[in-house]
């Protein structure tokens, strides 16, 4: 039966075509990994079978197949096959099978999370290009899971050891930012980074550094007036506030100068200003977690991996930081709201 003890990871599979089952096979061959979790992976027998005969250092993995979480054993790797059928892998193709099994595995585990039967979910690389082909309206995991929490406010935190970068805007196209860049939403967003500091990261005073949107944050509003009609006079509410918040600062500055050490999160406009100096600086130990949610939820920071998939050099250090977070922010959030008397987020 599972430990109560420890925490209970529910992974969704992601593309079964892609390098998400391959690394998580790979981190669960360590047998320490066991002490920080009891893992779930919501996948067929069949395609977790495949990747064990594909590798053959696999062929020493074990798992214990179950029908719901409470089955769960610890010190073992646990699989609840929602499919029942035999499913054929093609690692680097997208296929109709993996997407459809992508969102099954998703939902089943979101489920099961928000009736507490786990405690964290980790979330497996997908390709939304097609997913949507089945799933019209999805863009991505942050927007998925928010909509079905109810979570309008949620925000996508790039994490690792010594960086912490969130978004204002998350999937949109280049285009559609400038109409998107708002007062209210960028006020709901530092409300959600800085409560999450404090309860996730337990940073008591958080120092927070917001980016400009233009090109040199607007250059005196010559190239843009964003930051002087918008972000300025939001970051001197909050300083009003109490807060230590400051900027907008002018990105490639910022990262050039190594000026982002000094702060405990940053606050950029958009998904590539955020995402391209994350992965500079972080990748292969970056950890994608969504804050604002009423359950937790994290994943590794890079993609699918369709041109690695199948080839035995994924590497598994990214789903390791995933793991781990998800695990100590179950564990923070615990002790806060224990604390506090609270039973879920309220932010």
């Amino acid at each position: 039966m599972v430990d109560k003890k420890k925490v209970i990871l529910a992974i969704s599979c992601g593309d079964i075509n892609g390098v998400g089952i391959e690394t998580i096979i790979k981190l669960f061959l360590n047998k320490d990994m066991f002490d920080f979790c009891v893992p779930i992976l919501y996948a067929p027998k069949t395609v977790v079978d495949d990747y064990m005969i594909m590798y053959q250092e696999f062929s020493c993995f074990d798992y214990h197949l179950i029908n719901s979480p409470e089955h769960a054993k610890k010190d073992t790797f646990n699989v609840i096959d929602f499919i029942g059928k035999s499913i054929n892998i093609t690692p680097g193709v997208p296929t109709k099978d993996g997407a459809e099994i992508a969102i099954q595995s998703l939902d089943l585990a979101f489920q099961h999370l928000k009736k507490h039967a786990v405690n964290v979910l980790l979330t497996l690389p997908v390709n939304k290009q097609n997913i949507s082909k089945t799933l019209k309206c999805f863009v991505g995991h942050t927007e998925y899971l928010s909509k079905n929490t109810n979570s309008h406010n949620s925000l996508m935190i790039l994490c690792s050891q010594n960086l912490r970068i969130a978004t204002l805007t998350n999937h949109l196209p280049i285009h559609k930012l400038a109409d998107n860049i708002k007062k209210n939403t960028l006020i709901q967003k530092l409300n959600i980074l800085i409560e999450s500091l404090k309860i996730d990261f337990d940073i008591s005073n958080p120092k927070i550094a917001v980016l400009g949107f233009n090109p040199h944050a607007g250059d005196s509003s010559l190239i843009g007036d964003e930051e002087s009609s918008i972000i300025s006079p939001v970051v001197y509410e909050f300083i009003e506030a109490g807060h230590v918040i400051s900027g907008p600062y002018s990105a490639d500055g910022f990262f050039g100068s190594g000026l982002y050490k000094k702060f405990d999160a940053i606050l950029g406009m958009y998904h590539d200003q955020a995402l391209i100096p994350f992965k500079l600086l972080s990748f292969g130990s970056g950890v994608n977690y969504t804050a604002g949610l009423p359950v937790i939820r994290v994943s590794p920071d890079h993609g699918v991996g369709y041109d690695i998939a199948g080839k035995n050099i994924a590497q598994e250090s990214s789903v390791r930081s995933a793991v781990l977070l998800g695990v100590e922010l179950y564990e923070k959030r615990k002790i806060y709201f224990d604390c506090n008397r609270k039973i879920q987020t309220t932010y």
